[in-house]
C-alpha cells in the first residue's frame, strides 16, 4: 500500500493528512538532491547558523525545499527550522506549526552516512513553538540511507514507508513498529568519556562487562547521525545516548525539532527517553533554540542507566 492510499484508508485529521504528503513531496526532492543532482551539492556553504554551527550546501537546499512547500499549505501557520533564527510566519491562520531539523547530520554528507530529516507539528497555540513534547499531533523522520524511509507516530501508532526510486511512491514496510523492551546496542559518542557524568561512564562500565560464558553482553554502534542511530535501536533495540559534557553543559541536541520528535515516536512505539533528570516529553522549551541532553531507545535499557542516577 503507498502511502496516499494509506493515508486515504485512516481516520486521521485532514490537516495532518496533508502534512504528512508535503514531508513526502520534499523528501523526495532531498533525495534527488542526494543521489540524481549533477550539480555540486557537497561541502560546506561557508555560512554559519544561529548555533555557530558550519552550514553545508545541503543543509541550505534541504531548508529550502520544505519551507517552499510548507508554505503553501494552508494548515500550517509558521515554521521553526534549524537553519533560521527566527521563525518564519506564513499567510494564513493555520490551526498546526511545525519544527524542523530540514537535515540532521548534515556534517556527515561527504563520507557517504546517512542523514534525516526530522519534523514536530503541534496546534497553533499561544504558547507557539514553546510547548511540551508530549503536546506533539505529530512526530515524522526522514533516513536517507541505503533506502530512503520515513517513518511517522500519529493517534498512538508508528509506521515506516520505504521510498520505491522508481515510482517516487513511498510504500508501506513497517505496520506499528514497537522497539524492544531489551535491547543490546549503546551509542555514545566515547570520545567524551572523560567529560561524562560519573554514572554515565558507570553504565558503559556494565554494558562492557562479560557474561558468565565470557562473551560479551552489549555491542558498541555509534554512527553520529540522530536519525541513523535512533532508527537501528529503534528496529533492534537498544540505546542512544548524548548526555551534557564539559564543553556542552546543556547538551547538543536541540529540544524542539531533534529531541521532542525523536521522543515522541518513541513513545508511540514502546520506547523511552530522558534528559536524565526527567522524561523529555514532559520539558517545556523556554527557547526556540533550547539545546537539551538526550538518552532514547528501549525502555529497560533507559531504566538501567536511571538506576545509576538514583
Amino acid at each position: 500500500m503507498n502511502l496516499s492510499n494509506f493515508l486515504n484508508s485512516q481516520n486521521y485529521n485532514p490537516g495532518l493528512k496533508e502534512i504528512i504528503l508535503d514531508i513526502q513531496a520534499g523528501s523526495i526532492q532531498v533525495y534527488q538532491q542526494l543521489n540524481e543532482a549533477e550539480q555540486d551539492i557537497f561541502g560546506s556553504s561557508g555560512q554559519k547558523n544561529v548555533q555557530d554551527e558550519d552550514v553545508q550546501k545541503l543543509d541550505l537546499l534541504a531548508n529550502d525545499i520544505f519551507i517552499r512547500i510548507f508554505r503553501k499549505n494552508m494548515h500550517i501557520h509558521s515554521i521553526l527550522s534549524e537553519e533560521n533564527e527566527r521563525i518564519l510566519t506564513c499567510d494564513n491562520d493555520g490551526a498546526y506549526i511545525i519544527a524542523m531539523d530540514p537535515l540532521d547530520g548534515s556534517s556527515n554528507i561527504d563520507v557517504n552516512i546517512p542523514v534525516g530529516s526530522i519534523f514536530s507539528i503541534l496546534k497553533n497555540t499561544p504558547e507557539g513553538f514553546l510547548q511540551k513534547g508530549s503536546q506533539q499531533q505529530l512526530a515524522c523522520y526522514v533516513i536517507y540511507g541505503t533506502a530512503t524511509m520515513m517513518v511517522f507516530a500519529l493517534n498512538k501508532s508508528v509506521f515506516g514507508f520505504t521510498l520505491n526510486t522508481k515510482t517516487k511512491e513511498y510504500n508501506l514496510t513497517h505496520s506499528n513498529i514497537r522497539i524492544p523492551v531489551n535491547g543490546n546496542i549503546f551509542s555514545i559518542n566515547e570520545g567524551n568519556f572523560n567529560s561524562l557524568e560519573t554514572p554515565v561512564k558507570q553504565f558503559l562500565d556494565y554494558c562492557k562487562q562479560l557474561g558468565s560464558d565470557k562473551k560479551r553482553t552489549h555491542t558498541g554502534r555509534f554512527i553520529g547521525s540522530l536519525v541513523a542511530d535512533f532508527h537501528r535501536n529503534m528496529l533492534k533495540g537498544g540505546i542512544f545516548i548524548y548526555p551534557k559534557t564539559a564543553d556542552k553543559p546543556h547538551g547538543q541536541l536541540r529540544l524542539i525539532y531533534e529531541c521532542n520528535p525523536i521522543a515522541f515516536i518513541a513513545k508511540n512505539a514502546n520506547g523511552e527517553s530522558t534528559n536524565l533528570n526527567t522524561s523529555i516529553l514532559d520539558v517545556k522549551p523556554v527557547k526556540i533554540h533550547e539545546r537539551s541532553p538526550f538518552v532514547v531507545g528501549s525502555k529497560n535499557m533507559v531504566a538501567r542507566l536511571l538506576e545509576f542516577y538514583h
